[in-house]
């Protein structure tokens, strides 16, 4: 294999494990990290992109299996250890997932080509910074204090920030942790809740992905890369997960809005630099 290929698929499996979690938008960061390696071709890139998340997910499912698994036998029977309303949680997430996987199934291709490159990336992230900043100054009063409070209403609003995650530079995270603070969800209960709601968007998304395109994948070099990289961020993601929960408990987000800020500021001088020209 080749050495700096190696090193390369380990370097996005860091990028995704620290970002995904975080208002920052990890898909932003690993097109542009892939942007500055030169890693792999466009078709490949863009597939690891979305496959590489799986890594992340399934340290949320590992690190709260016990909650999600209560979610889903309150759910099925109506009983579940310790929550008032078992159906809540599972049902809010299902309503939650339901605009983006229309948007996502209907659009994924045209997204991909028209938006995944990095002027699109540096736009969103500036953009998602200055809403950070609007939401944390805006006052705020609670409706949640638990993931499992989250009623349908607020579930469905989430659902549709969700959709603009879609567009790289935007932030899974971001979209429905802010969004979620915007409608009176607790610090914690925002971030667990977004947590949890990526489970199905990003299983759904890399299994889609891989149905559809997994044929550029030519050889067993190729899915190597792509399993380093996701072993890495499973790994990275789980060490990751109950520091920002630990963070967002006692601190604001406007680290990281300045964090987008200045990072997209940096990719639009720099493509203005180099003359780059968006896709499409």
């Amino acid at each position: 294999m080749d050495i700096v290929l190696f090193v390369q698929a380990v370097i996005m499996g860091i990028v995704e494990g620290i970002t995904e979690f975080l208002p920052i938008s990890s898909t932003g960061y690993l097109i542009l990290s892939a942007d500055v390696m030169g890693f792999w071709t466009k078709e490949k890139v863009d597939l690891f992109v979305v496959v590489v998340q799986l890594g992340a997910i399934l340290a949320v499912i590992y690190d709260y299996w016990g909650r999600l698994w209560q979610a889903l036998m309150g759910l099925l029977t109506g009983k579940a250890e310790g929550m008032t309303n078992p159906r809540q949680l599972g049902l809010s997430l299902i309503v939650s997932t339901i605009p983006v996987m229309i948007v996502g199934f209907t659009f994924a291709d045209e997204i991909k080509a028209y938006l995944f490159n990095p002027i699109v990336v540096a736009i969103m992230l500036i953009i998602g910074g200055l809403l950070i900043f609007y939401v944390e100054k805006r006052p705020k009063t609670v409706i949640a204090e638990e993931a499992e409070d989250v009623s349908i209403k607020t579930a469905l609003m989430i659902g549709l920030f969700q959709c603009l995650a879609l567009i790289p530079g935007t932030s899974r995270s971001g979209a429905t942790i802010i969004g979620a603070l915007w409608l009176g969800v607790s610090r914690k209960a925002s971030a667990e809740f977004s947590f949890f709601l990526g489970i199905p968007v990003i299983v759904g998304a890399a299994l889609l992905d891989l149905l559809k395109h997994g044929d550029v994948l030519t050889s067993s070099e190729d899915w190597l890369v792509l399993g380093i990289g996701t072993i890495v961020s499973f790994v990275v993601a789980l060490l990751c997960i109950r520091l920002l929960v630990a963070w967002v408990s006692r601190r604001d987000f406007t680290i990281f809005a300045w964090l987008r800020i200045i990072t997209g500021v940096i990719v639009l001088v720099a493509a203005w630099g180099f003359g780059y020209q968006m896709a499409g």
